[in-house]
């Protein structure tokens, strides 16, 4: 798989590798959801998103049906990304705490999204083979991060499963037992080769609606890891109030 970040994003938006997701995405882009339905939905799946030199990197799980499926940007346009938006704004990692469409504008420093399956899934719940078969873009994406990457953000237990093996692939050591997810854990991993390359790995439990709605996920709790990732991928502290917008 050669080519930079360009050409991988490019690849992934062409993928139809696995039959029951391609057929899901596209499913719900012909129907559509009543509130959007004047939308065009982006209904393929939906690549990485952020600078190719980002030092830190935020891993979810896969685009929502009505969300990055819609807008074909990762966490635009649903709850789960205007909680992960309005804290990476909070911290000055984006330049807006909205993400609403793929031309609105919203640019993130030193930071990139991606998710371990890059179609939507029936019921947000791909399968582990489905997993699988993108492991291959996920890997390839941290490859070509890894000469800035310092450290990533995984949010959620599946993918954090699906992150130690892709990061044991692209070149650093993942211990043995793999440790488990756990919200607020932390881990280096050193180079492979011995070279230069120290990452800082951190969990955090998934901006999804039940977390975020029931509290198992706090905006603070969430700010708290970020910002943690932050300092260890050595970006400016530019902490804000919570919820303050720019002018």
């Amino acid at each position: 798989m050669e080519g930079g970040l360009g050409e991988l994003d490019r690849r992934i938006v062409g993928c139809r590798a696995c039959p029951r997701l391609v057929a899901w995405r596209e499913e719900v882009a012909r129907t559509r959801r009543a509130a959007f339905a004047d939308w065009t939905y982006w209904g393929r799946p939906v690549p990485g998103f952020g600078p190719a030199d980002a030092s830190l990197l935020v891993i979810g799980l896969a685009p929502a049906a009505h969300g990055a499926n819609r807008t074909g940007r990762m966490f635009t346009g649903d709850r789960s990304g205007d909680v992960l938006y309005a804290a990476l704004h909070d911290l000055g990692l984006a330049s807006s705490p909205v993400a609403v469409s793929a031309d609105d504008g919203l640019t993130l420093r030193g930071v990139r999204i991606t998710s371990p399956v890059h179609c939507a899934p029936p019921a947000n719940k791909p399968t582990v083979g489905e997993r699988d078969a993108c492991r291959p873009w996920l890997v390839r994406e941290l490859t070509l991060l890894r000469p800035t990457l310092r450290a990533v953000v995984v949010l959620g237990a599946f993918g954090w499963q699906a992150a130690l093996p892709a990061l044991a692939e692209a070149g650093w050591t993942v211990p043995r037992p793999r440790p488990a997810f756990a919200h607020a854990a932390r881990h280096t991993l050193d180079a492979l080769d011995g070279e230069p390359g120290r990452l800082e790995l951190f969990g955090c439990f998934h901006v999804s609606q039940r977390n975020t709605f029931t509290g198992r996920l706090t905006p603070d709790m969430l700010r708290d890891v970020l910002r943690a990732a932050a300092r260890a991928a050595g970006l400016p502290e530019n902490d804000r109030p919570p919820g303050a917008r720019r002018g």
